[in-house]
């Protein structure tokens, strides 16, 4: 029976990995960039649109329960590390709650609210928006990298299993 979890624990984190992977992987390869040459005000506003509709969206849970999931395979494996896969299931575990969870909350969310403070036309919205067209994105591309990697850390768990 906890087998059975664990491997659906393992599917489910691995799904959920690749979507948001795939989402990240977007905003890094073009949205930022078109976000960049629509113009500062037009730009602000396209991104402060997107952060509202993202949080009503399935993005919040699917990004929630994947960060539980993901917690759960890494504590998992370490009470468990004899058993095949149990190596890969800890770094990816690890290295989607540290690479993705926790660089969003403490580098993506706060320039997101920074950027919501912000007057769109105003001067010091200039440097605002030139700042967070790149840290934002430099942090995106750790987000992206972050979470392919654990899917497939978490692919190579369930084949070794």
């Amino acid at each position: 029976m906890l087998q059975m979890l664990i491997v659906g624990l393992l599917w489910f984190s691995a799904i959920g990995c690749g979507l948001l992977a795939g989402l990240y992987f977007a905003f890094s390869a073009f949205i930022m960039t078109a976000l960049g040459r629509i113009g500062q005000a037009a730009g602000i506003a396209a991104m402060n649109a997107i952060n509202v509709a993202i949080v009503q969206s399935l993005f919040l849970p699917i990004f929630l329960a994947t960060t539980a999931a993901s917690a759960a395979l890494a504590v998992t494996a370490l009470l468990r590390w004899g058993e095949p896969g149990a190596m890969a299931m800890a770094a990816g575990g690890v290295l989607y709650v540290l690479g993705m969870f926790v660089v969003t909350m403490i580098f993506n969310v706060p320039l997101n609210n920074a950027l919501a403070a912000a007057d769109p036309a105003s001067a010091e919205a200039t440097s605002l928006w030139s700042r967070y067209l790149t840290d934002w994105t430099l942090w995106n591309h750790v987000r992206t990298v972050s979470s392919t990697v654990a899917c497939a850390l978490f692919i190579t768990a369930i084949a070794a299993r």
